[in-house]
């Protein structure tokens, strides 16, 4: 069994690096297989979702190879159109690799995705766009096949801006026949870094970042260097972890830009920061003013950081709202947090916080990725040490988030039995 422990109570000192962007390198790994030449991606982070899209690439005919945080692939051909169940179930985000394949080959084979179980997340979206792109789609024994042995351009109205949806028309689009348009299209960063991707390969994308995205399909694609942009949820979560701890922090490596509804609610609350070229520095107090925050697609705040933004909260002064308007189901870490004596009460999409002058440490379970960010956020402000299981969950998104605190005075340790 592998388990986080953390002791409560130290202010934290230093500088902490923020690594490449998980959903980011995601696509851009799945992308790779549009060219038949060698990809080099910087900045890939060690984790555990990355480590999955490899094999799910790998059984389709790619080379994969790591050098420290660089990858290089090479698909001179896929081998096969079918991404096996087993892997597919392990990551939803596998599910975009059905957009490079069909253009690639002309025919993709894919299960129902899994991933974290934060909410429904339908992959209807996918489907009706690749189907307006001219693909057939069909179930066979629980796998999507879609077939297209021609794609076309189209316009594209997208009912909700799913990032997932946005980033595998995207690739499809790209080796598509003619000009593609997608309407009400995501437009979080990550959009834009598998853009500058496809482009650097030779696609002809633009608009990325807007709601509207023009892609002018091309015959092929060949090798590129990347350099993945840094992941702004990971250091959200380090910059809510400094204020909420305590301490004089310098989180390197952030794009504040991707983050201003963040640092907006971060200074409403009383949080002293002050951006720089390559970072923000964060001088925590430990106790904050409550504030009301509702998620939104980007560029609003990010769900992603909800979880550790209810952390945040619980020993905010005052009453503090939290709605949650993405996904249905991300509440799950409320419980592990009341377990260690938050006040906190869901009313139905939203989580009402009563501050709470301190925490005190309990053996507590990562439900899913971000509630296992924000068990750590509040372990770091509790009394006594804390005991967090379900890591695995904290490994897919956060690369080396023990050795990283502890390198700026966080007591925290991985014990595996």
């Amino acid at each position: 069994m592998n388990k986080i422990i953390v002791a409560g109570g130290r202010s934290l000192e230093g500088k902490i690096t923020v690594s490449g962007a998980k959903n980011a390198v995601l696509p851009i790994i799945a992308a790779s297989l549009l060219s038949p030449e060698p990809i080099r991606i910087d900045d890939a982070p060690h984790l555990l979702d990355v480590d999955v899209m490899c094999q799910v690439i790998g059984t389709l005919g790619a080379s994969v190879r790591r050098e420290g945080s660089r990858l290089y692939i090479e698909t001179p051909e896929i081998t096969s159109i079918e991404a096996p169940h087993d892997l597919v179930s392990r990551m939803r985000a596998s599910i975009v690799t059905m957009g490079p394949v069909l253009a690639r080959t002309g025919r993709v084979r894919i299960s129902h995705p899994g991933g974290c179980a934060i909410g429904s997340r339908p992959i209807n979206w996918h489907l009706k766009g690749l189907e307006a792109l001219g693909a057939e789609v069909r179930m066979d024994h629980g796998y999507l096949d879609v077939s297209a042995p021609v794609l076309k351009g189209a316009r594209i109205y997208l009912d909700f801006p799913s990032v997932g949806a946005t980033e595998n028309i995207m690739m499809a689009a790209a080796g598509a026949q003619g000009m593609t348009y997608i309407e009400n299209a995501a437009q979080e960063p990550e959009i834009i870094d598998l853009a500058n991707f496809l482009n650097q390969m030779g696609g002809k994308v633009r608009g990325a970042g807007t709601n509207v995205i023009r892609i002018e399909g091309v015959r092929e694609f060949h090798g590129a260097t990347h350099t993945v942009i840094p992941d702004r949820i990971e250091a959200g979560s380090y910059l809510l972890m400094a204020a909420a701890a305590g301490g004089d922090i310098f989180v390197q490596n952030v794009i504040a830009d991707h983050l201003k509804p963040l640092l907006a609610k971060m200074e409403e609350a009383g949080v002293y920061f002050r951006v720089v070229d390559d970072g923000i520095r964060v001088v925590g107090e430990g106790v904050y003013n409550a504030v009301d925050v509702k998620t939104q697609v980007h560029p609003g705040f990010p769900t992603d950081l909800q979880a550790p933004f209810s952390a945040f909260l619980t020993r905010a002064n005052g009453t503090g709202v939290i709605t949650e308007t993405v996904f249905e189901n991300r509440f799950m870490h409320v419980d592990e947090l009341k377990r260690m004596g938050s006040d906190i009460k869901i009313e139905g999409r939203s989580a009402i916080i009563q501050g709470i002058q301190r925490l005190n440490a309990a053996p507590v379970t990562a439900t899913d990725l971000r509630a296992g960010a924000a068990l750590i956020l509040a372990a770091l402000t509790a009394d006594g040490e804390t005991e967090i299981q379900g890591v695995h969950h904290i490994d897919r998104g956060y690369e080396y988030i023990v050795e990283k605190l502890s390198g700026i005075g966080a007591q925290v340790r991985r014990e595996i039995e």
